[in-house]
């Protein structure tokens, strides 16, 4: 073999190589993206599922406290306000985010007034119908928050390997 071809193999095997390791990278940061995308739906599920408990919730506190009307119009407000926010991760932007968060603590606010209502009557209290929704806005709470911590994870790391050398130079190039 030349000394010319030795050298062809050797840039060859070189450029392989490069290309190899661009392709697991950049394969790497599409993953990791995806981990993000569906963190963020996990936190919209949860979200929704929030949501569609609250008119149950309503309708059995409006049989108790008819005349708690403006708390409960907030709720339904609320609700319709939440359930229209949305992020679209594709085109995601701080102002949309901000949005959806006020959104959210706007419905978090009226469901905490909601709640407040129902210590004024104990026999709504005692409504198993009521106690039952009770659990289940709770227990979606605490899925919201854990859904939440598991996104703001992924979404850190998502954003640690974009900003990390050299992968941010193939992220910024894809």
């Amino acid at each position: 073999m030349s000394k010319k071809t030795i050298i062809w193999i050797a840039v060859l095997g070189v450029l392989a190589i490069a290309v190899i390791w661009g392709v697991g990278r950049y394969n790497a940061i599409v993953t990791a993206e995806e981990n993000v995308n569906t963190a963020w739906s996990q936190v919209e599920s949860q979200c929704q599922r929030r949501a569609d408990l609250i008119p149950n919730l309503v309708e059995t506190v409006k049989g108790y406290a008819a005349h708690e009307s403006e708390t409960l119009e907030a709720v339904v407000a609320a609700r319709a306000k939440a359930t229209q926010a949305t992020i679209d991760m594709s085109d995601f932007s701080r102002e949309d985010f901000e949005k959806y968060q006020s959104a959210q603590g706007e419905l978090n606010s009226a469901l905490g007034r909601l709640m407040m209502i129902t210590e004024n009557y104990p026999d709504l209290k005692a409504n198993q119908q009521f106690l039952d929704l009770q659990a289940q806005l709770e227990g979606t709470e605490n899925r919201i928050s854990t859904e939440r911590m598991k996104f703001n994870e992924t979404a850190k790391a998502y954003n640690t390997l974009i900003r990390k050398f050299p992968d941010n130079i193939l992220a910024s190039v894809f």
